[in-house]
């Protein structure tokens, strides 16, 4: 029997949590002045933040979502999801940022997002709920950095202060809703040289690269990045890979049935930065980050691995 290891390590999760309308499928868009019937409706928190939350919770790993909220009916709502670290949350006097999403036939989906409490969350409001000091083996993983917009532009402030606390860094900073520019670019140069890991999917990668193909992306961006960084890269079906300082590696995915796609990256991202927390090797945490993937994708209602297929990954090496 498998026995799970002891660890004091913990996995604070900031950014963006907001409420998830979702429902499917449109087949085309109506007309103006219409209305469309579709199939099936998930209300549920969401945001970067919010679905690995979700992941970390169901994986029963140590964590704390850091976040903000807005003062409206859904408040309390998704404040109950995570009760434990909603007690931190500051009340901001603006409603609840909120995304209405409809899939497509083909598992690609569209989202409307108003702007609400997330754009408010600030570099005070996220220190506050983080301790000073670091355990050993903490992570601080950084959500919709583009979307955050009052504390993205204190990023270069933050990482240094989460770095000063003996905290490591990791971002996933989605696209930008602007797409990229050489200014987006330069930005990110400001707050690179602080980041311990990058979790972007391939396109991100390329983009904020600014690179044709991924491997030269990724030795760019870790170039730039903190010492003993790495570069990881989701590629969707083909898993996902990652790039260290004379280290490459590559985690096939397995062949699934695809339900739902929405949040896949940061259910990997739970996966990938449970296996860190827990102190376990790069190659075992791309394993776990494409196998909880993996998971998430295939079900509705949506569904995690049990600990003990996580930990049965760590036998087999």
């Amino acid at each position: 029997m498998t026995t799970r290891p002891e660890t004091r390590a913990t996995l604070y999760v900031v950014g963006n949590i907001n409420v998830d309308l979702i429902m499917s499928t449109l087949h085309e868009w109506p007309k103006k002045g219409t209305e469309a019937m579709l199939e099936s409706s998930s209300l549920r928190p969401g945001g970067s933040a919010g679905n690995c939350a979700l992941a970390l919770s169901a994986l029963k790993s140590p964590f704390r979502l850091v976040a903000n909220q807005g003062n409206d009916q859904f408040s309390d709502w998704l404040a109950g999801m995570f009760p434990e670290s909603a007690a931190l949350w500051p009340t901001c006097d603006y409603e609840t940022s909120l995304t209405f999403g409809v899939t497509h036939p083909d598992h690609e989906r569209t989202f409307f997002s108003n702007q609400g409490h997330i754009v408010r969350l600030s570099m005070q409001d996220v220190l506050a709920q983080i301790p000073e000091t670091a355990q050993s083996g903490d992570w601080v993983l950084l959500c919709g950095t583009w979307l955050c917009t009052a504390l993205y532009v204190q990023y270069p402030q933050l990482l240094a202060a989460l770095k000063q606390r003996g905290y490591q860094v990791a971002i996933d900073s989605g696209w930008p809703p602007q797409d990229w520019s050489d200014e987006l670019r330069q930005q990110a140069a400001n707050w690179l040289p602080f980041c311990d890991a990058l979790l972007l999917n391939e396109v991100e990668t390329l983009g904020l690269a600014n690179a044709e193909t991924l491997d030269s992306a990724a030795m760019s961006l870790l170039g730039q990045m903190a010492e003993n960084a790495f570069c990881v890269a989701k590629c969707g079906p083909d898993g996902a890979r990652l790039w260290a300082k004379n280290l490459t590696l590559q985690q096939n995915a397995e062949p699934v049935d695809i339900v739902d796609t929405i949040g896949a990256g940061d259910s990997f991202n739970a996966g990938f930065l449970s296996a860190l927390i827990y102190g376990l090797p790069p190659a075992t945490a791309l394993q776990w980050g494409v196998r909880v993937a993996g998971c998430a994708i295939s079900s509705s209602p949506r569904r995690y691995p049990d600990w003990q297929s996580l930990f049965g990954l760590v036998e087999k090496i």
